[in-house]
C-alpha cells in the first residue's frame, strides 16, 4: 500500500486552521464584552428600542448628600441599603424589611429611568432628603446607631440582598412605589391627596397599624396662630371646631367647614404639620387642640402595616401585592424600556 506524505508547508497549513478554530470564540465575544462594560456605568439615554434591558448592581446612583453639599456615587444595592437603613427601623421583621428594598430599588430605577426636572444640582440623580427618598451611608449610620451598628447593618443587609435586582411593576412600568409610616387603618386613593389617579395606590384596610406607636397625635396651637396659618376667624367657644362635610374613601377628612370657610383636610394638615389629615379639632380656653390618628400621606405602604403583616407571617411578595393594588414583582431585566445604559 502507498503511503500519503504530507509535506511542510501542509502541517503549517494545518496548525494555522486549527489556530484559527481555537481563536474564533473570542473573535465572537469580544466586541459584546465591551457593550457589557457599558451597561454598567448606569448613565441613561434614549434609544429607539423595545429590546428588554438589564439594570443590575453595578448600576450607579449620583446622591446629592444635603447637609454636606456634596455628590456621593454610588452602586445601586449600596445605595437601596442606604435608604432601608434610613427609612425603616432596622427591629422591624425581615420580610417587611425587603418589602421596603422593593420600593425603594422601585423608586430609584423608576428616577433613573424617567429623570424629573427637580431643580437638582448638576450630576445628581436624587437627593438623601425627604423629597426623594432619605439616604445614609455607612459613616452616617454608625453616627446614628452607635453600638448597635454591626447588628443593624447586617440585618438590613441581608433584607437587601434577598431582594437584590426585584422591583414593583404595573403594565410594565415601575411603578410610583409611595410609602409612609401609619395610616388610620386604611390607605388612601392617590387622587384623595394629590391630583393623580393611580390604578395601583387604591384605598385598603391596614388594621395592624392601630399597633403602632405612632398611630395617635395631640398637637396644641394658640388660637391666634391657628387664625393666621388656616385664614380664619374660630368662634370664642370652647369645644369641638369645625363641620366634617365629607371623608376619602380612607376615612381621612376630605373638606371640612370652619366659621364658614371650606377647607380640605390636606390644607389643614400642610398648615400646621400636623402628622396626618384624619383629626378632630377642639378649642380648650387659647388654645386649639388637634388629634389626629395616623403618621404621613396615607398613599401606599404603610410601614407599620407592613411590619404587622409580617409579624402574623406573611412575606414580602403578600405586603407588596396587599398595599399596591394588580401589582407584580419583577426583575429589573424583565420589562421592556426605551432607556439604555451607556457611558
Amino acid at each position: 500500500m502507498n503511503q500519503i506524505r504530507f509535506g511542510t508547508p501542509f502541517y503549517l497549513f494545518l496548525i494555522g486552521l486549527l489556530t484559527f478554530i481555537l481563536l474564533l470564540p473570542s473573535l465572537i465575544v469580544i466586541p459584546f464584552k465591551g457593550n457589557d462594560q457599558n451597561a454598567s456605568t448606569g448613565k441613561m439615554e434614549k434609544v429607539e428600542s423595545d429590546t428588554p434591558i438589564v439594570l443590575n448592581s453595578e448600576v450607579d446612583v449620583s446622591v446629592y448628600k444635603t447637609n454636606a453639599k456634596k455628590i456621593e456615587t454610588l452602586p445601586l444595592e449600596q445605595y437601596v441599603k442606604g435608604v432601608v437603613a434610613a427609612e425603616m427601623p432596622a427591629h422591624f421583621e425581615m420580610e417587611a424589611l425587603k418589602a421596603q428594598a422593593l420600593t425603594a430599588r422601585t423608586y430609584i430605577i423608576k428616577m433613573l429611568l424617567n429623570p424629573a426636572d427637580m431643580n437638582l444640582p448638576e450630576g445628581a440623580d436624587v437627593t438623601d432628603a425627604v423629597i426623594h427618598q432619605v439616604y445614609k451611608n455607612d459613616q452616617d449610620l454608625k453616627k446614628v446607631w452607635g453600638k448597635d451598628y454591626d447588628w443593624k447593618i447586617k440585618k438590613i443587609t441581608q433584607a437587601v440582598k434577598e431582594t437584590e435586582g426585584k422591583i414593583i411593576i404595573y403594565d410594565g412600568r415601575p411603578i410610583d412605589a409611595l410609602f409612609f409610616s401609619t395610616s388610620n387603618g386604611f390607605t388612601q386613593n392617590s387622587e384623595d391627596y394629590w391630583s393623580s389617579s393611580f390604578p395601583y395606590l387604591r384605598s385598603v384596610e391596614s388594621p395592624w397599624d392601630k399597633d403602632s406607636p405612632k398611630y395617635f397625635h395631640q398637637q396644641s396651637f394658640p388660637v391666634d396662630v391657628v387664625e393666621s396659618k388656616l385664614k380664619v376667624k374660630l368662634s370664642g367657644e370652647d369645644g369641638e371646631v369645625g363641620k366634617v362635610l365629607g371623608r376619602t374613601k380612607g376615612n381621612y377628612i376630605d373638606q371640612i367647614e370652619i366659621n364658614g370657610k371650606k377647607l380640605s383636610g390636606k390644607d389643614i394638615r400642610v398648615a400646621l404639620n400636623l402628622k396626618s389629615s384624619d383629626f378632630t379639632i377642639l378649642r380648650k380656653n387659647d388654645e386649639v387642640i388637634f388629634q389626629t390618628r395616623g403618621y404621613g400621606h396615607g398613599v401606599g405602604m404603610s410601614q407599620y402595616g407592613a411590619n404587622g403583616m409580617a409579624h402574623e407571617g406573611n412575606n414580602y411578595n403578600e405586603i407588596i401585592k396587599h398595599y399596591y393594588n394588580g401589582v407584580e414583582i419583577t426583575d429589573t431585566k424583565a420589562y421592556t424600556s426605551k432607556l439604555t445604559a451607556t457611558n
